[in-house]
């Protein structure tokens, strides 16, 4: 399925005059495309289909912003939106958007196997990918490769913003865990994560489960759970996932501490009151106080009637980087695009802090946050559903002491 964003040219022609004289650039000339295209690939189906859905609505508010304001130099943004639904149509879509559409470069996606799938294409065909809901720590490292970016946070990262607080609570030293895991690539990655961490604090695991992507009924793993009398139940799932287990923890009155090492907003939005309880990270929520972000927020809000979620979030800045990029480098060539991005480059994502993506595995260096369920006697409205806890690293931390390590594993140069 294709969506695209259509302009007037007398829109075209006035916007590129505009934009001219605003960055100090020549107008585009006639050989030149009045437009230039952008591949969106995110899932719309499956179990992150609810994510895919914030995801195209973030992307697609951040093109109506820069066309408004004139596009790049003139040449107004151009989106290509298709549903990746898996790894092997993900990479089949992403060379027909390189060949066929001829897009300028690919933005999107949230399933860790898909990502692969496309950053391989990216790789091959020399076309800038940047990844907004990937977490893998592989992908960042034996799977990374000079044309894939990551505004998403990395599996390392999720784990040390909510570990931090794991271990102020006194939550992990001599601890038995039970964990829950997504049965796929980003899920068995956040385990090996997680089990690292725990095990440099002197936790152990009393159980781990593997849960198929396409189940339902936690039924069996909450008995076990209830019989296994763990210190912390622990989520590494993903999607709607979350939701169903949250709801049916709740509704089996199981009282044992939650907490996650992978989460999403829009998953705990629909649980409804008294069913979300835990501790969660987040590579972004609408409550952080920037100017930025509330504008963000604002504008998401006005448009679709609802708050943004962190998936939306990763979507609608990366549009905002790549138009500021091929601005600033005044090309749209794929190569010194991806050196502009990985060469120090820093952008304005909402933060307090501005990011940039390091040279070693193009992961983008930010703020990370970890948040804490509100009791439903708390709760002003249904979007009302967490208390944030802070940020980490803290003011003032280098950003890179979140970061995944730098074991040499990528080869990226």
């Amino acid at each position: 399925m294709s969506r695209k964003l259509i302009l007037s040219r007398r829109a075209l022609v006035q916007g590129a005059a505009g934009s001219a004289l605003l960055l100090g650039m020549p107008a585009i000339s006639r050989a030149q495309s009045d437009v230039i295209k952008i591949g969106h690939l995110t899932p719309r189906t499956g179990f992150l289909g609810p994510l895919g859905d914030f995801a195209v609505q973030g992307i697609t508010l951040a093109a109506e912003e820069i066309n408004a304001a004139g596009g790049v130099a003139g040449r107004k943004i151009d989106l290509v939106l298709e549903d990746s639904v898996n790894p092997q149509t993900a990479s089949a879509k992403a060379e027909r958007l390189v060949e066929r559409d001829k897009v300028a470069m690919i933005i999107g996606e949230i399933s860790s196997a898909s990502g692969l799938a496309i950053g391989q294409v990216a790789k091959r065909t020399k076309t800038v990918f940047i990844n907004t809901g990937c977490n893998s720590d592989a992908l960042r490292g034996s799977d990374c490769n000079q044309y894939m970016f990551h505004i998403e946070a990395a599996n390392s990262m999720y784990v040390q913003a909510v570990g931090q607080y794991l271990l102020k609570e006194n939550m992990v030293k001599g601890k038995k865990w039970y964990s829950l895991t997504a049965d796929y690539a980003f899920g068995h990655d956040l385990l090996k994560v997680a089990k690292k961490f725990m095990e440099a604090n002197g936790g152990q695991f009393a159980a781990d489960e593997l849960v198929p992507t396409d189940a339902s009924d936690f039924s069996p793993f909450l008995l076990k759970i209830r019989q296994a009398r763990p210190d912390l139940v622990v989520s590494n799932l993903a999607g709607n996932q979350i939701t169903n287990f949250l709801k049916q923890y709740s509704e089996y009155g199981l009282q044992f501490p939650v907490a996650g090492f992978g989460f999403d907003t829009a998953v705990a939005w629909g649980l409804g009151k008294g069913n979300f309880s835990g501790l969660w990270p987040l590579v972004w929520h609408h409550l952080i106080d920037t100017p930025t972000s509330k504008a963000y927020v604002a504008a998401f809000q006005k448009k679709y009637s609802k708050l943004p979620d962190n998936q939306s979030w990763g979507d609608y800045f990366s549009l905002k980087i790549v138009a500021q990029s091929m601005a600033e480098t005044k090309s749209t060539d794929p190569v010194k695009l991806a050196e502009h991005l990985r060469n120090g480059a820093k952008f304005d994502i909402g933060k307090a802090r501005e990011g940039y993506f390091r040279a070693y595995d193009n992961q983008m260096m930010m703020d990370m946050y970890a948040v804490r369920a509100k009791k439903a006697a708390d709760m002003k409205d249904q979007w009302d559903i967490y208390d944030p806890l802070g940020t980490v690293p803290g003011p003032g931390e280098d950003l890179e002491t979140i970061a995944p390590p730098k074991d040499g594993v990528c080869k990226i140069g």
